[in-house]
C-alpha cells in the first residue's frame, strides 16, 4: 500500500522554526504518525502488522500486572515541554484527561519502544534522551529483529529495561532474551519471558 503523501499546499507551518506538540493538532489525519522530537516534525508510516502484534501482546501483559491507579495506553503522546514523542506503550498514573493532546511526562511511569528498522535510531537514542529529560523513571526497549550488539546465541525478541538515575540518564537494569524469564519490579512487578510475545 503506498504511503500517503503530504499535501504541501495545505500543510500547516509552525509559527517559529521549531515545531511544538500544539502544531500537531493542525496536521491532516492521513494514516501517518506525527511526533515532535527536539522541535523537529517526525513523520512515520503506519507500523507493520508484526510490530503491532508485539504491541498488543506486551500491552496485555502490562495491563494485567498493573496495580490500582496506573493505566496502560498504546500509541499516546508524552508531553515534554514543546515536544511530543509517542512511545508504543506507556504506563501512567491518573487522573487522565481523556480528551487532552497527550499525557504530561510527570504522570508517566514507564515508556516502551518496540524497535522497527525504520525507527531504530529514534527508539534507541533520540527518544530515550527525551524521556530522560522529561524525568520518566523507566524505559523499556524490545528488539524484535537482529541488531548490532546482539549476543551469540541470544534469541529474539530481547527486552532491555532501564531505570533513570539521579543524573537523569538511563541505566540498564535487565537484559532478557527469549527463553529467559525476566522478573522486573520497575515500576511494578512483572514476570515475563519475551518468547511468550512471539506471534
Amino acid at each position: 500500500m503506498p504511503v500517503p503523501e503530504l499535501d504541501n499546499s495545505t500543510m500547516h507551518v509552525p509559527a517559529s522554526d521549531r515545531w511544538t506538540a500544539a502544531d500537531l493538532d493542525h496536521l491532516p489525519e492521513n494514516g501517518l504518525r506525527y511526533e515532535v522530537l527536539n522541535g523537529q516534525l517526525i513523520v512515520n508510516a503506519a507500523p507493520k502488522p508484526i510490530h503491532q502484534r508485539f504491541v498488543l501482546e506486551l500491552g496485555e501483559r502490562l495491563k494485567k500486572a498493573l496495580p490500582e491507579g496506573l493505566h496502560m495506553l498504546p500509541g499516546v503522546g508524552v508531553l515534554i515541554g514543546d515536544d511530543e514523542p509517542i512511545p508504543d506503550l506507556l504506563v501512567c498514573a491518573g487522573p487522565i484527561l481523556w480528551d487532552a493532546r497527550g499525557v504530561p511526562a510527570g504522570q508517566v511511569k514507564l515508556v516502551v519502544e518496540i524497535v522497527s528498522r525504520s525507527t531504530a535510531a529514534m527508539d534507541r537514542r533520540i527518544k530515550p534522551d527525551l524521556y530522560g529529560e522529561g524525568g520518566i523513571p523507566n524505559y523499556w526497549r524490545l528488539e524484535i529483529s537482529r541488531f548490532k550488539g546482539q549476543l551469540p546465541g541470544e534469541e529474539l525478541p530481547v527486552l532491555f529495561a532501564y531505570a533513570l538515575t539521579e543524573e537523569g540518564e538511563y541505566e540498564q537494569v535487565a537484559r532478557c532474551p527469549a527463553g529467559r524469564v525476566a522478573r522486573l519490579n520497575l515500576p511494578f512487578d512483572l514476570t515475563l519471558d519475551p518468547a511468550d510475545l512471539l506471534p
